[in-house]
């Protein structure tokens, strides 16, 4: 094949990646290897590739291709999760553009105009991660709303519940108003927002006093059924016994005494509204007041809410505090600044509400998942910081809520056979909830007409946690050869947003179900923000199209390009510059495979400098894998690319093929290109996972291979034992290439003008890698002498002192002149300098930075002096 001119990615990605498509290098099946598996965090169905997956993405196709590499059968899962909530409001969007209201349809019609949104709109995701290069098993791909994987879901809730792990509750939730669901306590993100304090005033029964209390929510007075007040508040002694009247609704309610209060805050009274929040529905409780719910499910008033009923909350915080202003029951209104709920999904604020809801007991459910991180080390979390979170979270857990008011999602497998509350039984289906239904009753003649299946859905992550388990069919047959297999899995690549969400109940879940850990590693990656700091957002304009980036960089260079600014768990502040970066990387690599192969080869005699060229090339590339195999283990992923990028574009490109490189229009000897391309194709080994389409297109130009011969499942480089002293050595060396090339071009000696170098080995250093100063230095000989050499310019690398005779190369006469000038300057300026510091009033009185500054000024002066004394020595012979 002809070798192009310069490397163009949109030629090369599909080409590759329907190549390996073809051959099936990406599907695993179970064998005689040790499996590597790694499962994706199953994006939202709705979702379309953002930065944070770019980046989540690329570093599990670098671990996966990584064990393919090695040997291993890498299996990588791909799927997508059913999103329920995010993915409902969508749909139910959708319908209305076309004039159907949800209410309108049955769950069955509604499910179905659902499914036919995911078929179309659903998975676009997956197809993009192809582009970037993501190495999944397609053939595997799974969604959470699959036939087995809700059968899954369905087992683990009867299971659970069976074990009297999941309840049935009527207790205050977090109510979304806007998708009209509970949301779990995870789900509600807080923010600090400024608002208002409103004083109301509150008359005493009977009398002409008055009691005030501050609230945030004026409109919820209309469900107030109390007011309470600290037992030791003198202040308020004489109203024990005594009701109160509730401005414009004018119910009567208790004043109750309670040491909840706090006397010093505000007025000491508190008003009590036990349907709208938890505090209050706990006192509420304890003292049996009225609870009286004054909000419809879309957070409008109700009838409770009198001449307000069908208006938004707000609305009504706004109108009410004005006609609270105009009765007079308003005395002061002051700005505050309060954590306000949100739904992470809508963004809604959230509402405490009382409602009847599916928890599952988490106390006991959660120590193996807390031994297992924080004790036995069993499944390591990256960073170990993220140790204190999952601490926290875990340790401080509550029941969870895991009912939602959705028809998208696994509808509960509670089935309800008469009007009491306690009127139900689960199972799987239908037929064994009538079994069991018969049985609790005692009614044989019940039918499946009789029984009612639970409304609400189950919360997405009550799907999700059960992902590496349920993709490999563990739930609902544990015994199967693919489980047993590729289960545990090896490692998690995530955000740390999802650490408790996901992570940690997957935990959970392997513990309780497998009895094993899902996976050994959790690698948590950071945010991808701009260069500024600022979190990437449509709102912003920061945030590029990762399908755009990939056009004008191709894979391989955004690959490259996030990888090179991101480390473990710290946010990434992206800059397209790195992805261009990337694709000069690409370009470097490209340009040094042409010049290699541009090479004539010839059955020749090998020079010594490339013999030991490649011998210290060799050695590095062994040091530098040993580098970056301690990265991966470390998941210092960022680390093992930077260690390779150093490997090829210093040593490799740099110093490597200029020392094998052949005179000009002269052949190279065999021995030395076949090592050449042989170092090559390790190069592209240990870049491949980073870099796929690229290096696979190399080394499909390097010779004609087989499918079985694909880089994709080549193997990664052995280790070796390497010469450490070898390596140092050629440091040496390259030191005093790069001091004959300053007076090279110091002196504007042309590099094609051979030159004699002249050294006093003081250093006692290797003469191992003289042939290759002597090539990359074009010396015409190189001598080693015992004492410094007149009418030489001269330089000095560590002890050792070089000398290269002037000879004709230069003006001597004139180099004085110029030496002498210089030195002349620079004895000027260390006077200047000298004065400054004698000066005790200046040294004294200036800031002692100053002072320090002019101290290493002098010291500069002083070395610059001896170097040009010591040069003009040498010249005057």
């Amino acid at each position: 094949m002809e070798i192009p001119a310069q490397f163009n990615p949109k030629d090369v990605e599909k080409k590759w990646y329907d190549y390996w498509m073809k051959n099936k290098y990406f599907h695993s099946t179970p064998d005689h290897r040790k499996p590597y598996t790694i499962v994706i965090p199953p994006p939202n169905v709705t979702g379309v590739l953002h930065m944070g997956h770019m980046l989540n993405n690329t570093i599990q196709d670098v671990l996966i291709r990584r064990a393919r590499l090695k040997g291993f059968n890498a299996c990588w899962v791909p799927g997508t999760d059913h999103a329920s909530i995010a993915t409902e409001a969508k749909v139910v969007a959708k319908l209305k553009s076309e004039g159907i209201n949800k209410s309108d349809l049955t769950r069955e019609e509604f499910l179905k105009h659902a499914f036919d949104w995911t078929e179309k709109y659903g998975g676009t995701i997956l197809e993009q991660l192809k582009q970037l290069g993501c190495s999944c098993d397609w053939d595997r791909t799974k969604f959470t709303m699959d036939d087995d994987m809700s059968a899954s879901v369905i087992k683990s809730f009867v299971d659970l519940y069976n074990k009297g792990m999941i309840y049935r509750g009527y207790r205050m939730v977090n109510w979304d108003p806007e998708a009209k669901t509970t949301l779990s306590d995870e789900e509600v993100i807080y923010e600090e927002r400024q608002g208002k304090l409103y004083h109301l005033k509150y008359q005493i029964e009977g009398t002409e006093e008055f009691v005030t209390i501050a609230t945030t929510r004026p409109e919820t007075i209309l469900g107030d059924t109390a007011i309470c007040i600290h037992p030791e508040d003198e202040r308020y002694f004489h109203l024990k016994g005594k009701k109160a009247i509730v401005p414009i609704c004018n119910r009567v309610i208790p004043i109750i005494f309670d040491e909840y209060v706090d006397m010093e805050f505000g007025t000491g009274c508190l008003k009590v509204t036990p349907a709208h929040d938890v505090n209050d529905k706990t006192l509420g409780d304890k003292h049996g007041l009225e609870i009286i719910d004054i909000f419809n499910e879309d957070a409008t008033l109700n009838s409770f809410g009198l001449h307000y009923e069908g208006k938004d909350r707000f609305v009504v915080r706004t109108e009410i505090e004005k006609e609270l202003e105009s009765i007079g029951a308003l005395t002061k209104v002051e700005t505050h600044t309060n954590n306000v709920g949100t739904s992470e999904r809508t963004k809604a604020v959230i509402e405490p509400r009382l409602s009847d809801q599916w928890f599952l007991r988490m106390e006991e459910l959660v120590k193996p998942a807390i031994k297992a991180v924080l004790e036995s080390d069993e499944i390591k979390l990256y960073p170990s910081r993220f140790n204190n979170t999952y601490a926290h979270w875990l340790n401080n857990i509550r029941d969870w809520n895991i009912s939602r008011q959705l028809w998208w999602g696994q509808q509960i497998p509670a089935y309800y056979y008469g009007d009491g509350k306690a009127d139900f039984v689960v199972a799987e289906n239908i037929e064994e909830a009538l079994a069991l239904a018969k049985e609790k009753t005692s009614k044989s003649d019940l039918t499946t007409n009789d029984l009612r299946q639970d409304p609400d859905a189950l919360d997405t992550w009550f799907s999700s946690w059960l992902w590496p388990i349920s993709v490999f069919g563990g739930m609902m047959n544990p015994e199967n050869e693919e489980f047993k297999y590729y289960y545990p899995t090896n490692d998690l690549v995530t955000g740390p947003d999802i650490l408790f969400f996901w992570v940690a109940r997957m935990i959970i879940a392997g513990y309780e179900y497998t009895g094993e850990k899902p996976f050994s590693n959790v690698y948590l990656t950071g945010l991808v923000r701009d260069k500024q700091g600022r979190k990437m957002s449509k709102s912003l304009g920061n945030s590029p199209e990762p399908l755009g980036l990939i056009e004008k960089f191709g894979a391989d260079g955004v690959r490259v390009g996030l990888l090179l600014s991101s480390s473990a768990g710290n946010d990434i502040l992206f800059d397209e510059e790195l992805c261009n970066q990337g694709k000069g990387f690409a370009t470097k690599i490209w340009n040094a495979f042409r010049l290699i192969k541009g090479w004539e080869v010839a059955d020749i005699a090998q020079p010594e400098s490339s013999k030991v060229a490649i011998e210290w090339y060799e050695a590095k590339l062994q040091k530098a894998l040993a580098e970056i195999e301690d990265n991966f283990d470390k998941y210092r992923i960022s680390d093992a690319l930077m260690a390779i990028y150093k490997l090829v574009w210093d040593d490799f490109c740099a110093w490597f093929l200029e020392s094998i490189k052949p005179g000009y229009q002269q052949p190279i000897d065999s021995t030395t290109f076949n090592k050449a391309i042989e170092m090559l194709e390790a190069n592209l080994k240990l870049l491949h996972p980073f870099m796929p389409f690229l290096t696979e297109e190399i080394w499909q130009h390097i010779a004609d291979r087989t499918s079985e011969e694909a880089l994709i499942v080549a193997s990664w480089p052995e280790r070796k034992a390497f010469d450490e002293k070898l390596i140092a050595n050629f440091d040496f060396a390259t030191e005093v290439i790069s001091g004959i090339r300053t007076i090279r071009k110091d002196k504007n000696i042309a590099f094609k003008e051979t030159i004699e170098l002249k050294v006093v080995n003081n250093e006692n250093a290797s003469l191992f890698f003289d042939s290759v100063i002597s090539k990359l230095g074009n010396i015409s000989s190189l001598e080693y002498v015992s004492e410094k050499v007149n009418g030489a310019l001269s330089y000095r690398v560590k002890s050792n002192e070089y000398f290269i005779p002037v000879g004709g190369n230069i003006d001597i006469d004139a180099e004085i002149t110029k030496l002498n000038e210089e030195l002349d300057y620079n004895k000027g300026f260390l006077k200047s300098v000298q004065a400054k510091l004698s000066n005790e009033k200046f040294v004294n009185n200036a800031k002692p930075e100053v002072v320090e500054n002019e101290r290493k000024k002098e010291a500069d002066a002083l070395a610059k002096i001896a170097t040009i004394e010591e040069s003009l020595s040498g010249l005057k012979i």
